[in-house]
């Protein structure tokens, strides 16, 4: 199972135009094959941060969802809502059962 948390620091006045964008990527991306799970989450401690919590079965879901129309047309318009880079980190994970 792969795990990415992409960090979003936004731009105050640009936030409610990214919600807007980036909400048809999250129901997109929910529908792909491989996804298991695909939210957003807002920082309740930092204005306008947000982090996208991904998690995919394995590598070739995560290629293919970058290869995606909705992905890449996603990645083309995020700059403009941004106040800094976005942070992306992967982690390769297994579900424990207790």
């Amino acid at each position: 199972m792969i795990i990415i948390h992409a960090g979003f620091h936004l731009q105050a006045d640009k936030e409610l135009e990214f919600l807007e964008v980036i909400y048809p990527l999250i129901a997109a991306s929910r529908a792909e094959n491989g996804n298991v799970a695909y939210d957003l989450m807002r920082d309740t401690e930092k204005e306008s941060v947000y982090t996208m919590v991904e998690v995919w079965e394995d590598m070739v879901a995560v290629e293919n969802h970058n290869k995606s129309d909705h992905f890449t047309a996603f990645a083309s318009k995020a700059p403009q809502y941004l106040a800094a880079r976005i942070e992306v980190k992967l982690y390769e994970g297994k579900e424990i059962n207790s």
